[in-house]
């Protein structure tokens, strides 16, 4: 099995985080999937930005819950990252969606719900993949157990991954219990008996947030599904020198 290389919220150290930047430099450096982050707007439209509030990666302040998407869509959502990027704005899901549907692109959207419990959240994105037909090449993913098990009910069509960076023993039955079928970690949790648990129990495992050489190869070498990367490029590049020399 080839480890998948993910663009963390796209190629976030080079354009910044969510935007349409990323997602496309991620793409045509690379990348096989795109990983993003979807909040909702005071009138229930699934945005992509990773933090609850717009302090960090835009010109406004207050939260993304306190605006329309019209309102939002006005914000510069790039000039935090470089001045050449003014013109970034923040996209809803649907605009990414028709973005990313011709594109032989893995896609993991994590639910921002672990702090704001948005109602319907999970019903609204997965109707919205299901619309484009993008449902077999898609995980959600969320850090919140509750959301897990609302998804749960979606399981037999739908890749569910609960999302901790918590030690726990016995993970993989854990998060099988939750109602989820896929386990997306912190690096630091990453051991080769979860990974032989993981495969035991046929349950895909991915990595965040892997930008250094040594974790890379790690990952590879334990045949991990896919690491989310803020460099896909790298990553691209090191699982190449990875597979020359396991060939030797």
């Amino acid at each position: 099995m080839t480890t998948k290389i993910i663009g963390h919220r796209g190629a976030s150290k080079l354009a910044p985080e969510n935007t349409m930047y990323a997602f496309e430099l991620a793409y045509q450096l690379g990348a096989e999937g795109i990983e993003t982050d979807v909040q909702l707007t005071k009138d229930n439209v699934p945005v992509l930005i990773h933090d609850e509030t717009l302090k960090r990666t835009t010109n406004g302040t207050g939260y993304v819950k306190e605006f329309t998407y019209e309102e939002l869509k006005q914000l510069d959502a790039g000039s935090w990252f470089a001045s050449e990027f003014s013109d970034a704005r923040i996209i809803s899901l649907e605009e990414f969606l028709v973005w990313i549907k011709p594109k032989d692109l893995y896609l993991n959207i994590e639910l921002k719900n672990n702090k704001i419990d948005y109602q319907d959240l999970e019903s609204i994105v997965y109707e919205s993949l299901k619309s484009h037909r993008l449902i077999d090449r898609t995980t959600i993913s969320t850090f919140s157990s509750k959301s897990i098990k609302r998804l749960s009910k979606y399981k037999n069509d739908l890749e569910i991954a609960y999302l901790t960076s918590k030690k726990k023993p016995n993970l993989v039955e854990y998060a099988k219990d939750l109602g989820a079928n896929a386990l997306h970690i912190k690096y630091r949790l990453l051991n080769s008996e979860l990974m032989q648990q993981a495969i035991a129990q046929k349950m895909p495992v991915r990595i965040y947030t892997v930008n250094k050489y040594k974790q890379m190869m790690n990952c590879y070498q334990l045949n991990c599904n896919g690491i989310f990367t803020d460099v896909p490029y790298k990553a691209i590049t090191f699982r190449k020198v990875f597979q020359f020399k396991r060939n030797i």
